[in-house]
């Protein structure tokens, strides 16, 4: 792969090669990326999606919302500081095509405010949930009616590859969805392959999917464009991941790291002084010790500390990130930045605190318990109401039901599988709240 392919300002439609040497300085390409996701109702519903705690009744805990603007920002620092680098080490990209180290940064504080846009109510809970409808529950009759590969999308529905169709899915009147820049949808694409076959390798790029079937195609077209090599022929396809994917994955990985965990001492699951100790090794050696002994509140002194400790790792990170430039590049990079970081024993010790004391909360499993079933039970009324109304038996409460839909997830042209995904995608676009209070309308318990 090379620097100046994986940089391309095309967009879906274009005509003419978009040069960067040729761009409005005051409304870069890459930064209308940014404000496209950030007007998309797509974006606006993550507001009142769950990141850590599903439901919350205090204003202090992240949001989908909150914890993808704090993503974005750690992606622009990440990808500023190492655009300043490779300049430095490919001139060429600043002297012949006009790239300056900014682009990076806004590549990847775009493909990091989009990075979660495709997932359902409840957290990642709510991904299992979708699919084991159709796994284990009542919408396993379908199967037989799609083939193995559209199975696979549905049964293993994947946030990622949803937030793929959302980016870039056509419909009447908008063409392309948002028209992102081709640099910046592949920065997005965290697992660039299909649903199957599953984790084929260790590699971390076929950890999970990207795309679902019906995206199958523009998928190949954005890969190809930026030069992606292709990692699997045939049958199933599998690209390599584009470089600056690593840096929005070293972004999101550093602040559910290091947010969550804020979050779960804000809650009272952690214990202050637990906490800080944890903090403490991460930032050992730049903490100021006398302006931490002056903070005399609690959440001063967390606030210091979690500011000290986001910056340690995004510096670790680039260094992680420009060692090993030649083998990203290569395709030959398998694990994420954070697993080759210098701090990774730190950071394991966090997690496994915040996977004990926060994600296995009882109060969080109790919630998504719940969401399971609300995702269920609105699955299997809206999914059943969509397949009778395309075989044309619908009944009155079905008739109904879809009176219910938005616009875009009525469509019956096309395949069963186009009727069962737009159901999933429609599930997925719900905030918690608006999941509940359907399945309150649905089972009668509100009206």
């Amino acid at each position: 792969m090379n620097w100046e392919q994986l940089l391309s300002l095309r967009r879906f439609g274009d005509t003419h090669k978009r040069l960067r040497n040729e761009q409005n300085e005051t409304r870069l390409g890459f930064e209308v990326d940014y404000d496209r996701v950030i007007f998309s109702a797509a974006f606006r519903s993550l507001q009142d999606k769950t990141q850590v705690i599903p439901l919350s009744k205090t204003d202090f805990v992240h949001t989908r919302l909150t914890h993808s603007l704090e993503v974005s920002v750690v992606g622009r620092s990440l990808g500023r500081i190492a655009g300043e680098k490779l300049l430095k080490k490919h001139p060429f990209l600043l002297e012949t095509h006009g790239y300056k180290f900014g682009d990076f940064g806004a590549i990847v504080a775009a493909a990091a405010l989009a990075h979660d846009i495709g997932n359902p109510p409840f957290g990642h809970s709510g991904e299992k949930a979708i699919g084991e409808f159709f796994k284990h529950g009542e919408g396993k009759k379908y199967k037989s009616l799609l083939s193995q590969k559209e199975y696979q999308d549905i049964i293993d529905f994947e946030g990622n590859a949803n937030g793929f169709k959302l980016l870039t899915e056509s419909r009447e009147g908008v063409s392309g969805g948002l028209r992102l820049s081709y640099a910046t949808l592949g920065a997005f694409m965290k697992y660039p392959k299909e649903s199957i076959p599953k984790k084929p390798t260790t590699h971390i790029a076929a950890k999970k999917f990207g795309f679902f079937q019906s995206q199958k195609e523009f998928f190949n077209e954005v890969a190809e464009e930026l030069g992606l090599l292709l990692t699997s022929k045939g049958a199933n396809i599998a690209y390599s991941r584009h470089p600056l994917t690593y840096l929005v994955e070293a972004a999101d990985d550093i602040c559910y790291t290091i947010i969550d965990f804020e979050d779960g001492i804000n809650l009272g699951l952690i214990s202050e002084e637990y906490a800080l100790e944890y903090l403490i090794k991460l930032v050992k050696d730049t903490i100021n010790t006398k302006k931490y002994n002056s903070l005399t509140i609690m959440a001063d002194r967390l606030s210091y500390l979690r500011a000290l400790a986001i910056n340690t790792l995004i510096e670790d990170a680039v260094t992680v990130f420009l060692e090993n430039e030649e083998a990203i590049l290569a395709g030959e990079f398998s694990i994420s930045l954070l697993d080759r970081s210098q701090y990774k024993a730190q950071i394991e010790d966090i997690i496994q605190l915040s996977v004990n004391k926060i994600y296995r909360s009882p109060g969080v499993i109790e919630k998504e318990i719940a969401g399971y079933k609300i995702i269920s039970d609105i699955l299997e009324v809206y999914t059943g109401a969509l397949v009778r109304q395309k075989e044309g038996k619908p009944t009155n409460y079905d008739k109904l039901l879809i009176e219910t839909l938005p616009d875009a997830y009525r469509m019956m042209e096309g395949s069963i599988y186009t009727v069962l995904l737009n159901s999933c995608c429609f599930v997925a676009s719900l905030s918690d709240s608006a999941a509940v209070h359907i399945h309150n309308k649905i089972s009668g318990k509100q009206l």
